[in-house]
């Protein structure tokens, strides 16, 4: 057989070329692939700068809103307008009016009789302290026997009450004896039966004294600038008769606008223990 023939110079040069476009197309594809990767880790950072962005803007808008809303609230027109507080008038007494600690802050027992008709009687010294020691004076000197109930009014549903205690017998109050303010006076303006409140001037919390009030039936007397009206204590029996013998009569209105009662009344007994 004859020699094999040496390969021909063009076959290598084929190879060369074809390798050549082949690392040329590889670098490509990985330049490719590069470009695309770049794009995607872009993407996803600008993503996540968008969301840190919307959420900081979330936040602030929602801070404004709530100081804005605050402000209105606080400072701004919807702010609450204050109201005033509440202080008690200053104590004025004039004459001999003993000392609030004569009531010694205890529950007095004792009795009262309008025309002889007998009232039980309960005083609450720690409640009205003032009122109380002003009223145990009072029975205990002497003042209150003899002196008139000068005002009767018997409105069932408004008002029945029977008013006693006067210096002249007609409703005059002592010049020379008053004191103030008002204490325990009925939270909802209702003087139920039996209460025993002392009286006073309109919107002067400072002129109580002697005159005092028993209602026979439950009353409602609204307050006024100085307040309602000083309770001191209640009748624990007897108001059946006080109406009865006393109340039942009636009262007429006089030219002067008072009502004394038509059955005439007085004081006729007074102990306290």
């Amino acid at each position: 057989m004859g020699a094999r023939a040496p390969p021909t110079l063009e076959e290598p040069v084929a190879t060369n070329k074809n390798q050549e476009r082949e690392a040329r197309e590889a670098r490509n594809r990985l330049k490719q692939y590069n470009a695309r990767q770049t794009v995607h880790t872009t993407q996803i950072r600008r993503r996540k700068r968008d969301n840190v962005i919307a959420i900081a803007a979330v936040l602030v808008v929602a801070a404004a809103a709530t100081f804005l809303q605050v402000s209105y609230f606080t400072s701004g027109p919807g702010a609450p307008v204050p109201s005033p507080t509440a202080t008690a008038p200053a104590a004025e007494s004039v004459g001999s009016v003993p000392s609030p600690a004569l009531s010694e802050n205890r529950t007095w027992t004792g009795s009262l009789s309008l025309n002889d008709v007998d009232l039980a009687i309960e005083l609450d010294g720690a409640a009205a302290p003032q009122g109380v020691a002003s009223f145990i004076s009072d029975i205990k000197n002497g003042y209150l026997v003899g002196k008139t109930c000068h005002r009767l009014v018997d409105s069932p549903g408004s008002a029945q009450l029977i008013q006693c205690g006067s210096i002249d017998g007609a409703g005059g109050s002592d010049p020379d004896y008053s004191f103030g303010p008002v204490e325990n006076a009925a939270a909802d303006d209702l003087y139920t039966t039996g209460t025993i409140a002392l009286a006073r001037q309109e919107d002067n919390g400072n002129s109580q004294g002697h005159q005092f009030f028993i209602t026979f039936g439950d009353s409602t007397f609204p307050s006024d600038s100085a307040g309602g009206y000083t309770v001191i204590g209640k009748v624990t029996a007897g108001i059946p008769d006080l109406v009865s013998k006393i109340a039942s009569g009636g009262a007429t209105t006089q030219a002067d606008k008072s009502t004394p009662p038509n059955i005439a009344t007085t004081i006729t007994a007074a102990t306290i223990e």
